[in-house]
């Protein structure tokens, strides 16, 4: 009994830690509610949706810290304390949704879990009059998401034996090579990396013209790989409203969104002179060749969908520069929004712009994912290469001699046994729970089998869009929404955190 005890005390104690940051950053929104005052909407009412959710949680954070002693924790309590931590924040990150635009509050803790998790689906409509201050604090979760909450608090607050099985516990965020010695001196050059690339991204499109808030509204989701846009369509909006400099925001947004998805660790090489590091790893080479694959599928689609390629074959009817430049710009950006799980469209996956290919092509997508040690979310691209090679070991094994010793080798390593059955495992557990949260939505809605699995594959795989519109995620079942909520946070921290909290032997 006093072991259990224990084990609380350490769980609640670091949340409450947690909790007080999170009051100081529930803070930085009244800042833009000060400088747009009086402006759709902003003013007293938002000031106060950041006052009390702010001091609230900071006063219950300062409560559990100081009621609930300090202990060491092991892995276990770890990822006990990292799933309570996201759960924590999200509770306390929906009540500026409630008291600001008066959103019910299942529907505030869905869009608030949605960006902490850098998800993107949002339940919520007129982005377009919504007030500056809330939108920002919907880009402000996703950015403080990419990363991840945990890291940012430990940087910032907490030094203790316990920080390594915290920040393990959050996810397979940072991989075993450091770019300097010590857990913190590496969290400190990932996030110097992180905000260098936020101030450079915004930088870039305040020079395309992008307005201001704009610029730090996108440049906070496309790094995070989050996709919470200011405006209801998206990045369509620049096109429709007729900005002059529409294609090259798409370009640059593509060009953040790729610099969210690779492994900080590859940044740290390439910004210390080790070009080489853009190739030299399997990880990234998969990265690449994906990219290019889907693209050239999402053209090749799209042409055949329209009847110009079937034409170009027959040698009819040229494809002309322009067509084929909007098709490459609008494929590429699709493929890296939804390859690096961001969730941003100039045009909704459901579009008549995409064919049938495509459409099942980004449910793949949902599930891939960006690299390991990025902002991304979904399975991961390393893990998907490391199944590929045990694929083709067994399939060597049965061609030569099933007693053929054919070990994982990874960049000429060999991989451990225990990392291996990790994957394997959680790629069982992916599927489970995109099999369970598709049947729940069947269950509780009129949809169908292809918008019912594609929300599920959409919140577990940390991406915005799917075949179900927003009207259509609002009116969801309240059940559905839970079980979405659940499958956002599996998916950011790798299910096993999640899995525990369900687990009775786990909290003993």
């Amino acid at each position: 009994m006093r072991k259990r005890f224990e084990r609380l005390n350490g769980i609640l104690h670091y949340t409450g830690h947690l909790l007080e940051v999170l009051g100081v950053v529930l803070l930085l929104p009244m800042v833009v509610a000060a400088l747009h005052w009086h402006q759709r909407g902003d003013g007293r009412m938002t000031v106060n949706a950041f006052v009390f959710p702010a001091a609230f949680s900071f006063v219950v954070g300062f409560i559990l810290k100081n009621i609930y002693r300090s202990e060491t924790l092991d892995t276990v309590s770890s990822m006990l304390m990292c799933a309570v931590g996201w759960l924590a924040c999200s509770a306390v990150g929906a009540m500026p949704f409630v008291i600001g635009i008066r959103s019910g509050y299942l529907n505030a803790y869905f869009e608030a879990m949605s960006g902490f998790t850098t998800t993107g689906i949002t339940v919520h409509t007129g982005l377009d009059t919504m007030p500056y201050s809330i939108l920002f604090w919907r880009a402000l979760t996703q950015w403080f998401g990419g990363l991840g909450i945990l890291s940012f608090f430990l940087i910032v607050t907490f030094r203790a034996s316990s920080a390594h099985h915290i920040l393990g516990a959050e996810s397979h965020k940072i991989s075993s090579t450091r770019p300097a010695p010590g857990l913190f001196n590496t969290l400190k050059i990932l996030w110097l990396i992180y905000g260098g690339f936020t101030l450079l991204a915004v930088g870039i499109l305040v020079a395309l013209k992008m307005p201001v808030f704009d610029a730090v509204c996108h440049a906070f989701t496309a790094l995070s790989t989050g996709g919470f846009s200011p405006h209801d369509v998206s990045i369509d909006f620049y096109h429709q409203s007729g900005h002059a400099n529409y294609r090259l925001i798409e370009y640059a947004l593509t060009f953040i969104m790729m610099l969210g998805g690779v492994n900080f660790l590859i940044h740290y090489r390439v910004l210390t002179g080790d070009i080489k590091a853009l190739w030299d790893n399997i990880e990234i080479r998969y990265w690449w060749r994906l990219i290019a694959a889907f693209t050239a599928i999402v053209m090749i689609d799209h042409f055949r969908q329209t009847g110009a390629w079937q034409a170009l074959l027959r040698s009819e009817t040229p494809i002309t520069a322009a067509e084929a430049e909007r098709t490459f710009r609008v494929g590429l950006f699709q493929v890296m929004s939804i390859l690096t799980t961001t969730g941003f469209g100039t045009q909704d996956i459901g579009s008549e712009f995409f064919g049938a290919a495509s459409k099942q092509l980004f449910l793949v997508m949902m599930v891939i994912g960006g690299c390991v040690g990025s902002t991304g979310g979904g399975f991961k691209v390393l893990r998907v290469a490391m199944l590929n090679r045990l694929l083709w070991g067994e399939l060597f094994k049965a061609k030569v001699s099933p007693r053929a010793a054919t070990g994982l080798v990874i960049d000429k390593k060999i991989v451990p046994d225990v990392e291996i059955h990790r994957v394997v495992a959680l790629f069982f557990g992916w599927v489970a729970l995109l099999v369970t949260g598709g049947l729940i939505t069947a269950l509780f809605s009129e949809h169908g089998t292809l918008e019912s699995f594609s929300g599920m594959f959409s919140a577990l795989g940390n991406i915005g869009p799917c075949y179900l519109s927003v009207q259509e995620m609002i009116d969801l079942h309240p059940v559905v929404k839970i079980t979405y909520i659940m499958g956002m946070l599996a998916g950011r921290l790798e299910l096993l955190p999640v899995l525990l909290l369900f687990s009775p032997r786990a909290w003993r």
